[in-house]
């Protein structure tokens, strides 16, 4: 039988805001120091050109029943032609983007800089968090939860008579590591919100390949059936007038 527990006020006061305002401030000092540490480069023209490829086969293919077949497969022509196509990648040039990055020495620099500004202020958050808060159980979840979430929300406390909605504060700091990006952007704005998922996953990759990209592309390009829809909507047209009518 999970126990009831009553929350001292005290622990909301001392714990539960000061560790929900310090994640936010550490948020948004972490942001700007590494808008100081960013490198800005000119982007390189070719990656530039051949992610424009991209985009205009995509729009081909999005409004390829909204023209006549013989544009439709001059314009696929142009692009997945196998001599000269736009999206056609000879095997020799093809490169490898982990090779890329580890040959641009300051793309590697860049990597290990955004890296460095998310693991230091975690490591020592999380230190802070471990010393001073450990063992406290910092807020209730107005909603029943199952035993899956035990793991989740009760992290440092050993206690299993107590009811699963019961947060501690160590998953409290881990709730607002990774639940904070809405308020980021609305602070910083949606496209400078700090977003620690999305830099743990950048981790493991190596950066994108433009190569893979194109062949993809150019897949899909090739698979795509023609249907002009324009015949069809005089047909459209008057089967609603009578639907309308009646």
């Amino acid at each position: 039988m999970a126990e009831d527990l009553v929350l001292d006020t005290a622990i909301r006061d001392w714990v539960l805001i000061p560790l929900s305002v310090v994640m936010v401030l550490i948020g948004i000092l972490r942001y700007f120091v590494s808008k100081l540490m960013r490198s800005y480069q000119l982007p390189d023209a070719k990656v530039v050109k051949e992610g424009q490829v991209v985009i205009r086969a995509r729009n081909l293919r999005a409004a390829a029943n909204f023209i006549p077949l013989k544009s439709f497969r001059a314009r696929r022509t142009y692009f997945s032609n196998e001599e000269n196509g736009l999206l056609h990648v000879p095997k020799g040039q093809a490169q490898n983007a982990q090779a890329q990055m580890f040959s641009d020495p300051n793309m590697a620099m860049d990597m290990m800089k955004k890296n460095l500004s998310m693991i230091i202020p975690q490591t020592l958050t999380f230190a802070w968090v471990n010393f001073f808060f450990s063992g406290f159980v910092a807020a209730k979840i107005p909603f029943p939860l199952t035993q899956r979430f035990r793991s989740m929300l009760q992290n440092g406390i050993d206690l299993s008579t107590v009811d699963v909605s019961y947060v501690s504060s160590r998953s409290w700091y881990f709730l607002n590591l990774f639940g904070l990006r809405g308020l980021f952007s609305l602070i910083l704005g949606e496209e400078n919100a700090t977003d620690d998922t999305q830099r743990m996953m950048q981790m493991s990759g190596f950066g994108f390949d433009p190569t893979r990209s194109l062949s993809a592309e150019k897949d899909s390009l090739d698979i795509v059936q023609h249907e002009w829809a324009l015949p069809k909507f005089e047909q459209r047209a008057e089967a609603v007038l009578r639907r309308l009518v009646r």
